[in-house]
């Protein structure tokens, strides 16, 4: 049994791609609060990040706590999307898989908080 939606190939696969790509993010900063926040933290926070960051290694590292916080906010939406298309009944794996989905964020934050907590007490602590 095969996709009768996945027979591009190529160059073509990769064009349409890149079109569902920007296209979910359109959505998740048009229709999600918290993932608008968080861009506009990314944004703010970037040159910060230059700044702070002693070396390439050190700006990957808080530029790329910011963008984890991202991509798992991504995740837990569309996990949310999907619960909410089967239904909006309150049923107990419903709950746990959202609340699962957002505690991944809450990792997220809580290690980009300590990934910038580390780098600002390196800099002006030790």
């Amino acid at each position: 049994m095969s996709n009768p939606h996945k027979g591009r190939t190529g160059i073509d696969r990769i064009i349409h791609a890149a079109g569902y790509s920007m296209s979910g993010l359109k959505a998740a900063y048009t229709e999600e609060s918290a993932f608008r926040q968080e861009v506009w933290l990314l944004i703010l926070a970037t040159p910060a990040a230059f700044w702070l960051g002693e070396g390439w290694v050190q700006v990957s590292l808080l530029l790329g706590s910011l963008l984890l916080v991202l991509i798992v906010e991504l995740l837990n939406s569309g996990i949310e999307a999907a619960i909410d298309r089967v239904s909006f009944e309150i049923h107990d794996l419903s709950k746990r898989a959202k609340d699962l989905a957002s505690a991944a964020v809450l990792l997220a934050l809580l290690l980009c908080v300590g990934v910038w907590g580390a780098a600002l007490w390196h800099r002006f602590v030790v």
